[in-house]
């Protein structure tokens, strides 16, 4: 069986939107009277302040053009619903990002329905091979999804697109579990079977804006004007990898999805309906340089800088989300507290498999897993744990202060306020236009 994906070029709100759509046979198996769950990707938001949202979030642009599509057909019961990555605990920050995007003028406009994941109900799904996730039951329960995830690159699973992006339909506990330590169901095996339990439907992947080095807003945004569609999620995936430059084989979680469904690797049984695929690719880098030296192993950009005696090793893909977003904000403390002088050995460990290295004068335990794996580590001259889960940021800068790395204590207590400072990189640039991220 040949799948169909459609590239289209975004044009005009709602014609392009509509041509993707009609061009892959989108909605050609769209039950009558279906309730649809519609899936963005809103994987950062603050209510603190304005932050670069090209190509981290799913523009309301495309919500919009999909919802208008929809009561086309005669659709009457549809729902948005996002998990966003913050406290579970935090219900202001989900409604101030449905509230900024549109969404209440989408329920006024057209009678739609908006929820946050972590307010609704989850149920234990039986993936296979011995795994299982808790999963929200409205997406569950619904009779048709239509994935809308952004257009970007990731930098610990390659790229993030249709199948990533239902990562967020799960409960904290899952997605920790997701980042688990076992090489064999890793990150990535779980990834791959998120999709199974979901309902049919339509994968349309938001390109308009695209991002280099995601998931989030310290990356780098391109205005891409890409609509992908498929009503085959794992097509569109195959094909959106493609068109950010990655080859599907080397990324693993749909390298495994694809081995379990009999299919290749190779595109050969994908129709690409519009634009050529080389016509388009543009290739978006996954993650940031590192360095290994005689300083330690460290990012290339504090290396350049000189930063010396601290060893701050590649985060894996076994540092959960909760930590991962601590994670740019401990290295850049680490580039700000830099003197000049040579530390005097100092280690930095995150995720759950590192262990620590030998000869090392002192050793950051970053996070509950790593603490509770390494505490009493042999190696360890002089230990200090943040051990929170995620670890709370004083904590962090207790242990960095500890171990002679003397961090700007405001620095973090300014964490909300920091996304802000990446604005000015799209500045006087009007191809960044935030009005695709309102509903007028």
């Amino acid at each position: 069986m040949t799948n169909k994906v459609a590239i289209v070029r975004y044009e005009k709100p709602l014609e392009s939107v509509q041509k993707v759509i009609r061009d892959c046979g989108g909605l050609d198996h769209l039950p009558a009277a279906a309730r649809v769950f519609i899936k963005p990707n809103i994987v950062f938001w603050t209510k603190t302040c304005n932050f670069p949202k090209w190509g981290v979030i799913t523009t309301s642009r495309v919500i919009e053009d999909l919802v208008i599509t929809l009561k086309e057909h005669g659709v009457d019961d549809i729902t948005i619903g996002e998990g966003i990555v913050a406290d579970p605990k935090d219900t202001e920050t989900p409604a101030h990002a449905f509230k900024s995007l549109g969404y209440e003028t989408l329920k006024e406009r057209y009678g739609v329905k908006f929820i946050n994941i972590m307010e609704r109900p989850f149920k234990k799904v039986d993936l296979g091979e011995g795994i299982s996730l808790k999963i929200n039951t409205d997406i569950l329960e619904s009779d048709f999804l239509v994935d809308i995830p952004a257009l970007k690159s990731h930098n610990q699973t390659v790229v993030s697109l249709g199948m990533k992006n239902l990562k967020g339909t799960i409960d904290i506990a899952s997605r920790k579990k997701c980042h688990n330590a076992d090489r064999d169901k890793d990150l990535h095996f779980y990834v791959s079977k998120i999709a199974d339990p979901m309902p049919p439907g339509l994968s349309l992947i938001d390109g308009i804006y695209s991002l280099e080095r995601g998931p989030a807003f310290d990356g780098r945004m391109r205005r891409t004007n890409l609509l992908i569609a498929s009503p085959d999620l794992l097509s569109a995936d195959l094909v959106g990898a493609k068109v950010l430059g990655h080859d599907p084989v080397r990324v693993k979680h749909l390298a495994l999805a694809a081995a379990r469904a009999g299919r290749p690797l190779d595109l050969s049984d994908i129709e690409v309906i519009g634009e050529k695929i080389e016509d388009v690719i543009s290739y978006h880098e996954y993650d940031f340089e590192y360095d290994c030296n005689d300083s330690g192993e460290m990012p290339a950009a504090l290396a350049k800088q000189g930063l010396a005696g601290v060893y701050y090793r590649k985060f894996d893909d076994t540092m959960c989300t909760y930590c991962s977003a601590l994670n740019g904000l401990i290295l850049t403390a680490i580039r700000q507290a830099w003197q000049g002088e040579a530390w005097d050995g100092v280690e930095v460990l995150t995720g759950k498999v590192m262990e620590p290295s030998p000869g090392m004068q002192a050793t950051l335990l970053i996070g509950q897993c790593m603490y509770r794996k390494n505490k009493d580590h042999p190696e360890i001259q002089q230990m200090f744990a943040a051990k929170g889960c995620p670890p709370e940021p004083k904590e962090i800068v207790e242990a960095l202060n500890k171990a002679g790395i003397k961090a700007d204590a405001a620095l973090f207590e300014q964490i909300d306020s920091l996304p802000g400072f990446f604005m000015g990189r799209y500045e006087g640039k009007p191809e960044f236009d935030e009005a695709f991220f309102r509903v007028e």
